[in-house]
């Protein structure tokens, strides 16, 4: 084992950014050409948060050539919760199905 005592940083509280922030953070990055570590850093975010928003927006402006739009997303999201919803319907109306199967043997 190590003498050495592991130091680790606290971790960051969590963050909200309105749209205008993201827009104008993507901006940076699609439109000025500036790198998304040098952005990331100037505007005190994580790489990979500002590297999602634009990969979100690289999709939208290519209209999902390069990625889920916003809309598809939503799409999606909407799909897998009806989805669970429907797979919970099926398990109660299998577990009723065979209830009703014991008492009438």
């Amino acid at each position: 084992m190590s003498t050495m005592a592991k130091t680790t940083k606290p971790r960051r509280e969590r963050r909200q950014f309105d749209d205008e922030f993201k827009v104008g953070a993507v901006r940076l990055v699609l439109d000025e050409g500036q790198s998304v570590g040098r952005v990331a850093r100037d505007l005190d975010l994580t790489e990979s948060a500002l590297r999602n928003w634009v990969d979100r927006a690289r999709a939208d402006r290519t209209q999902g050539r390069t990625g889920l739009t916003t809309e598809e997303r939503e799409e999606l999201r909407r799909l897998r919760k009806e989805n669970r919803r429907l797979r919970v319907e099926r398990d109660v109306l299998k577990k009723a199905a065979a209830f009703f199967v014991k008492e009438n043997a």
